[in-house]
């Protein structure tokens, strides 16, 4: 949205939310239509038995918590008495950003239809509504496949300092992407600057979101039945992965038990890279509609495969990922997924 455009919407939201305080009378709106930023964006004189207030606005195209602050510290030049109170407008801004915003003494509102404004008797809140802007692009692009590899790069390397060339080297993606995926990080306030690099400060966070937006289902999801017990099974598993080079990790219960052993399981969860067909057949494996114990995935990218292990002579995926598929199975799954968190994950940050 070009600002000029976004200046005017917001100066209409604004004075939506001001006029539903019958007492306050809008004496006068003084709309600044360049991008100056040695000037408010807006100005909006209110009256109040007898008194004047100022609504100093600093608009912005972004609600995430990095231009809260840049748009706050503007605010804080322009304000210099108890008469002038600040608000950061924005298309929508995040809960984070809001909360900024009222820790500053700041008001905010959005273009979703939330807002808080609280100077002297006046009070007025409205939160909840959704984001009906660029949250959809903005999630595709952190939670896309490749995007996914940067992630469980950093969130494997706890505090570890990256700078962008190392990164893509690491996650096998190009410069431009990492560097996409950092902006939207420090958006965010994930992740800390530096002068060379960049570190995650935020991995709960980046977590949290990410499981929210993982859907396994993106895998090619295939389920079996052995005659072999489920610890049988999955040692051939790898002893027939291991002599045909087919890359494979245990994910799921299967992998948590040999990380953090919290729940007992029934069924072998494994991600296998290649064609399924004749493994199936070495493995000695039926297809099956119902009753399965064998659970075969194949990766919706080579990246999930990053940071596996050995153990015991058994592959098993990173923690970051056996985390993201067991929280996809509620109740137990869950709960291995938090022990998995308590236990391993945590430690590495």
């Amino acid at each position: 949205m070009k600002i000029n455009n976004l200046k005017e919407i917001s100066k209409e939201a604004l004075l939506e939310y001001i006029r539903k305080i019958p007492f306050l009378e809008v004496k006068e709106v003084d709309l600044n239509p360049t991008d100056n930023d040695g000037q408010p964006d807006l100005v909006v004189t209110l009256q109040q038995e007898g008194k004047v207030k100022f609504v100093i606005v600093e608009v912005k195209n972004n609600g995430e918590p990095r231009y809260a602050r840049q748009a706050i510290n503007q605010l804080l030049r322009y304000i210099n008495s108890s008469s002038e109170y600040g608000v950061f407008i924005a298309p929508y801004i995040s809960p984070e950003a809001a909360e900024i915003c009222r820790e500053a003494g700041m008001g905010y509102v959005d273009l979703a239809g939330n807002g808080f404004i609280s100077f002297d008797k006046i009070f007025i809140e409205k939160q909840g509504n959704p984001n009906p802007y660029s949250r959809k692009r903005y999630l595709k692009s952190l939670y896309s496949p490749k995007a996914e590899r940067i992630l469980r790069v950093l969130l494997s390397s706890g505090k570890m300092e990256w700078k962008v060339e190392e990164l893509a080297e690491e996650a096998n993606v190009s410069i431009g992407l990492v560097s996409n995926v950092k902006k939207l990080l420090e958006d965010r306030e994930w992740v800390d600057a530096q002068t060379i690099g960049f570190s995650l400060i935020e991995p709960f966070s980046v977590l949290s979101e990410w499981s929210e937006n993982y859907n396994i289902k993106r895998n090619r999801i295939r389920d079996f039945y052995s005659i072999l017990s489920i610890s049988e099974f999955e040692e051939r598993l790898g002893n027939v992965c291991a002599k045909r080079n087919i890359p494979y990790g245990m994910t799921g219960f299967s992998g948590a038990a040999r990380l953090a052993p919290a729940v007992r399981y029934q069924r072998v969860m494994a991600y296998v890279q290649g064609n399924l067909e004749n493994l199936t057949e070495l493995l000695g494996i039926k297809p099956v509609t119902s009753g399965a114990n064998v659970t075969l995935l194949e990766p919706y990218d080579e990246g999930l495969f990053y940071g596996s292990q050995d153990r015991d002579g058994i592959r098993v995926l990173s923690p970051i990922q056996i985390y993201l598929d067991l929280k996809n199975f509620r109740g137990r799954g869950e709960e291995a997924a938090e022990a998995l968190l308590d236990q391993v994950i945590g430690d590495l940050w």
